[in-house]
C-alpha cells in the first residue's frame, strides 16, 4: 500500500461512520499488516553504480528541498555533466551513425531525448526517422463527425491538426526497422500496451512487426 499523498483514489460521499467503516483499519486483515520501509534505493544496490547513486541522491535533495540556491538570482541550478550547442550536434552524439546502428536493438535501448512537448518530440522523431534507409511509409487515420450538425462548428480539418496525448499523429510516417511503440492493445494475452516493436513489413493497411 502507497501512502503517497498525491495519488488519491476516488471515493463515493458518506457520512463519517461510512468512512471509519470503509477505512482499512476497520478490516479485519488490520491484524496483520506489517508496515515496512524502504531503506535503499534497490537499482543502485544491484548494479552498482556510482552515477546512478548520485543521480538518485540528487533527486532527493531537489523533492526535499535542500538543493543549495544562488545567492544572486535566487535559483537552484543543476550542474550538466555535458551541453551541446545544437539540436544536430546532440542527436550526432546520442545516435552517430544512426544509418547503420539502428539494427541494433540493444543499441537503441541505450538512448532517449526527452523533451518538454510532444510537439517537440514529433519533430525529433521525423528528423531521426528521415536518417533511416529505406522509403517512408505514410498512414493518415480517418476522422468524422457523427452530428452533422456540428461539421460546420467542427471541420475535418480541424479535427486533423488536433493530437492528444497517447494518439499518433494524423499522418503516420515509418520504415522498415523504425522502432515504433504499442498504444494501445486489442489482444491483451499477448502484448501489453507501451510494448517497443520494430516494422518488418508495413502494409497497405498493416504491419508486421516484432
Amino acid at each position: 500500500m502507497s501512502r503517497d499523498p498525491h495519488h488519491l483514489r476516488p471515493y463515493e460521499r458518506g457520512t463519517r461512520a461510512d468512512e471509519l467503516r470503509a477505512c482499512i483499519k476497520s478490516s479485519y486483515i488490520w491484524q496483520h499488516v506489517k508496515q515496512l520501509t524502504l531503506t535503499t534505493n534497490m537499482r543502485v544496490h544491484i548494479h552498482g553504480d556510482l552515477l546512478a547513486a548520485q543521480f538518485s541522491n540528487k533527486l532527493l535533495d531537489i523533492g526535499n528541498g535542500k538543493l543549495p540556491q544562488d545567492p544572486e538570482d535566487n535559483l537552484h541550478h543543476l550542474p550538466c555533466s555535458n551541453m551541446t550547442a545544437s539540436l544536430e550536434e546532440l542527436k550526432s552524439k546520442l545516435f552517430p551513425n544512426i544509418a547503420t546502428n539502428y539494427k541494433s536493438h540493444k543499441w537503441l535501448c541505450e538512448r532517449t531525448i526527452l523533451a518538454p512537448r510532444n510537439d517537440s518530440v514529433d519533430k525529433l522523431n521525423l528528423n531521426l526517422l528521415t536518417q533511416l534507409p529505406g522509403l517512408e511509409c505514410s498512414y493518415r487515420s480517418i476522422n468524422s463527425i457523427p452530428d452533422q450538425e456540428q461539421a460546420t462548428h467542427y471541420p475535418v480539418e480541424f479535427l486533423n491538426s488536433l493530437q492528444p496525448p497517447g494518439f499518433p499523429p494524423h499522418i503516420l510516417i515509418v520504415k522498415i526497422g523504425a522502432p515504433i511503440m504499442l498504444l494501445r492493445n486489442l489482444d491483451a494475452p499477448r502484448l501489453c500496451n507501451g510494448t517497443r516493436l520494430v516494422v518488418k513489413h508495413p502494409c497497405p493497411m498493416c504491419w508486421k512487426q516484432q
